[in-house]
């Protein structure tokens, strides 16, 4: 059993400091969001509801990213609260997974998950007529982003670091928070072509099935691929793990290649006239091309990345 000791300078070190802001950050900024009225949230997306239409009412649409965004702060804050108590506590080494790989995964994928929150947020969610907790909601946010961000730098910049803490394993990081950012994205697409069909700028059908399925195979991929390292089971893979990890990356690099290619179709779509470029379906459509070409340039690094260990190991 772990004996607890607790020093001064263990409540101020810079990794202390930094998850504790990660913590207050994020508590004050969905406790904004809950208390906010939903006029303070919903009418700034009934706005861009109408803005490609004519005289006719839209439909109510779903409040897909101010969920996803209050999933995201209450999320990690529950996760790095559990790791900030057992950290202080010195119970983390009876953990069942990888401590040094857990923590800057949290860290990484928390700085990235709240980066998005802070776009989505004041783009697609608050309503810019109700601007006194909206704005604070968004400074907050920026702020946990920021206390994630110099987390996972602190973790990075010390000796024993795992290997979710080098470039590969950043970038895996990278690619399953692309994974997750396609799922409010997609979610409001289909939802949108339920409504309009086709008509309108709004993609056609297999579009979004394909794009569906090549975003939901690369996320199981990525979320296999964290589940074995963070619990420490590469060496009881049936097969060379390396070899796994670079054949994910090819599958993952020819899906987003696909997926990126429909994204700039459907961009084109949007520039031919009598369409409103800035409608809130282009918006989905423009932030769904950014994710893609963000996540194939990392599936694409990391290819690289793979193939030069393989080439390393049969060398050596």
């Amino acid at each position: 059993m772990p004996v607890i000791v607790l020093e001064a300078r263990d409540f101020t070190n810079p990794l202390f400091c930094v998850r504790t802001l990660s913590l207050l950050s994020g508590c004050v900024t969905f406790s904004l969001v809950a208390s906010m009225e939903s006029s303070e949230l919903h009418h700034h997306h009934h706005h861009h509801g109408h803005a490609n239409t004519s005289t006719s009412p839209q439909p109510h649409r779903l409040p897909t990213f101010k969920v996803s965004c209050m999933f995201t702060w209450c999320f990690f804050f529950v996760l790095t609260f559990l790791i900030h108590v057992l950290y202080v506590i010195q119970f983390h080494s009876l953990v069942p997974v990888s401590w040094k790989n857990l923590t800057v995964t949290v860290a990484a994928l928390g700085a990235l998950m709240c980066l998005s929150a802070c776009v989505f947020f004041p783009w697609l969610v608050m309503d810019r007529q109700h601007i006194s907790r909206s704005v604070a909601a968004a400074v907050f946010s920026c702020l946990t982003f920021l206390a994630y961000s110099s987390e996972a730098y602190v973790i990075r910049t010390q000796e024993q670091r795992g290997y979710m803490a080098s470039a590969p394993g950043l970038l895996k990081v990278l690619q399953f928070w692309g994974g997750c950012q396609m799922i409010p994205l997609l979610w409001e697409g289909v939802y949108g072509a339920s409504l309009g069909g086709n008509g309108g700028g709004v993609p056609h059908w297999w579009q979004l099935w394909l794009s569906g399925v090549s975003y939901n195979v690369c996320l199981l991929m990525s979320l296999g691929t964290l589940a074995v390292i963070l619990g420490d089971c590469t060496a009881r893979c049936p097969l060379r793990f390396d070899r796994v990890l670079a054949a994910f990356s090819v599958f993952g690099v020819l899906l987003y290649m696909v997926s990126t290619v429909i994204c700039f179709s459907k961009v084109l779509e949007f520039r031919k006239p009598g369409h409103d470029f800035w409608n809130y379906t282009s918006k989905l459509v423009v932030m769904e091309t950014v994710v893609a070409s963000i996540t194939l340039l990392a599936y694409t690094v990391d290819l690289a990345f793979s193939i030069k260990l393989l080439c390393d190991r049969s060398h050596a």
